[in-house]
């Protein structure tokens, strides 16, 4: 059945690709009392839409894009919710060419943020505003609530923002929603987001599997545990859903669904981006990366299947305690888990500053208090720290986190310790653990390794005593030293 002709100028903002995230997003912004257009490449699917949602508010279907963009009240919004790459860049070039000086696309997908860089400079130049719109909740969350997280000029929020913060997640009244900061800024922190995602899904896993080796626990056994853990300070929406998974039963077998599940870890790119762009920024997010690279290491079928049967040499478990022990698995878990944000944030600092973006992480933090998958209790205490020192360099060295770190630290050493002896590979708590060793460190081995590289390479190296750049010539029977 071919869609009715859209009134011109009736909509107050549209979303093209009905896919479930951009469908759910529609569903949301109408029932949110927006009369949104919708507008699919394939018309079927936007019929799909108006047969089982038309009821939930004002939609204006559109069978092309002509009549999709002018179905748009000015200054026209349109939100793009395709696959990030080459489809995103020819749904842009399509609104581009049907739109005026003033209008927006905003592409909600998940982009990388230089691709988002390159586009709003380009759309710019022809006098329009492109936003990258972060949004992380899932397709639960576009639908009843999301984080959102819109980078693009202050100008295009002015117009988007109002509908986007009626659509967010509210937490004490407020919306999980603001303006992040320029060009590709949203889709940069939706990317570190991500990876602190990443790591903290790691974490979790890696407390279930020391839980189960150590103390022969069941699936079902450790959902209790984690679900008194979910009361307190590890209180978060991955501690929720780990909860669920560990408690369902595979029907056909009777088995927990965990243990039917192939241990094969996929990934959708995003963790990866954040480790690369963190190299290229300098910053060290160690927890981020073990995670991303553990996800790797789980997919390496030929690798695995080499090392199948490879003698461990490790002792056999033997706990005496076993409540002690959960507990010091509980604040390992905690301190790795906020190594992995405090890192995140100070990857998001270092490209603030690198692109000039006025991030404010205390906003942010507070937009991730509700609506994301990271959301989790702490993220107020993070939310606060950043509202008291805008330029805390790291955030476990605020008081209250850094309290929360030294109470952790024989838990944290223990499991670590405890792990290596037995051979379980706990990648996101040892690796936490050497980078709080390492940034909490007076002198790091970086001296002899600047001695090495100027020593094959005249790369130069600073002294502690006095200013300026010096190199050593190796090769002369005097060794002596040189100022650069």
């Amino acid at each position: 059945m071919a869609l009715a002709t859209p009134s011109p100028s009736s909509a107050d903002i549209g979303v093209t690709g009905m896919g479930v995230m951009g469908r759910n997003l529609a569903r949301n912004l109408a029932r949110h009392g927006h009369t949104v257009a919708i507008h699919n490449r394939t018309p079927a699917k936007t019929e799909a839409v108006m047969a089982g949602h038309a009821h939930e508010g004002a939609f204006v279907p559109a069978e092309t894009m002509d009549d999709f963009v002018a179905s748009l009240s000015s200054p026209r919004v349109a939100i793009i919710m395709v696959a990030a790459g080459a489809a995103t860049d020819a749904v842009i070039d399509e609104l581009a060419a049907r739109m005026d000086e003033g209008d927006i696309i905003v592409d909600c997908g998940n982009s990388l943020f230089s691709d988002t860089r390159r586009r709003e400079a380009a759309l710019r130049e022809r006098g329009l505003h492109f936003v990258g719109c972060g949004v992380s909740g899932g397709e639960e969350g576009a639908l009843w609530g999301p984080s959102i997280m819109p980078g693009g000029s202050v100008d295009a929020y002015r117009r988007l923002g109002p509908m986007f913060e009626s659509i967010a997640a509210q937490v004490d009244g407020e919306p999980c929603c603001t303006h992040v900061g320029a060009d590709g800024a949203g889709h940069f922190v939706k990317m570190v987001h991500n990876g602190i995602e990443y790591a903290d899904m790691q974490v979790i896993g890696e407390a279930y599997d020391l839980l189960r080796r150590a103390l022969g626990l069941t699936p079902a056994e450790i959902a209790d545990i984690f679900a008194d853990w979910n009361t307190g300070d590890l209180d978060s929406y991955l501690m929720e859903v780990s909860v669920e998974v560990l408690r369902q039963v595979d029907a056909p077998t009777g088995r927990p669904l965990v243990d039917v599940i192939v241990d094969a870890a996929g990934q959708k790119g995003t963790g990866s981006w954040t480790v690369q762009t963190a190299l290229d920024l300098g910053v060290p997010v160690t927890g981020i990366g073990e995670a991303t690279f553990a996800r790797g290491l789980s997919s390496s079928a030929p690798q695995r299947e080499a090392a199948r049967g490879f003698e461990g040499g490790a002792e056999p478990w033997a706990i005496d305690d076993r409540e002690a022990f959960v507990e010091d698995v509980r604040r390992a878990l905690y301190a790795s888990k906020l190594v992995a944000y405090s890192q995140g944030f100070n990857e998001i600092q270092a490209a603030a500053e690198a692109y000039g973006w006025d991030i404010d992480l205390g906003e942010l933090a507070r937009i991730w208090r509700g609506g994301c998958i990271i959301r989790a209790q702490f993220l107020g205490e993070i939310t606060r720290a950043y509202t008291a020192a805008p330029e805390l360099p790291l955030l476990i060295a605020d008081d209250y986190f850094h309290d929360k770190v030294l109470a952790a630290l024989p838990s944290w050493r223990r499991v670590v310790s405890l792990s290596a002896l037995h051979g379980v590979p706990v990648p996101v708590f040892s690796s936490s653990l050497s980078y709080y060793d390492a940034v909490r460190a007076d002198r790091l081995p970086a001296a002899l390794i600047q001695g090495q590289r100027d020593y094959f390479g005249a790369h130069t190296y600073r002294r502690t005593d006095r200013d300026g750049s010096f190199h050593t010539l190796w090769a002369t029977p005097e060794r002596a030293e040189v100022e650069a």
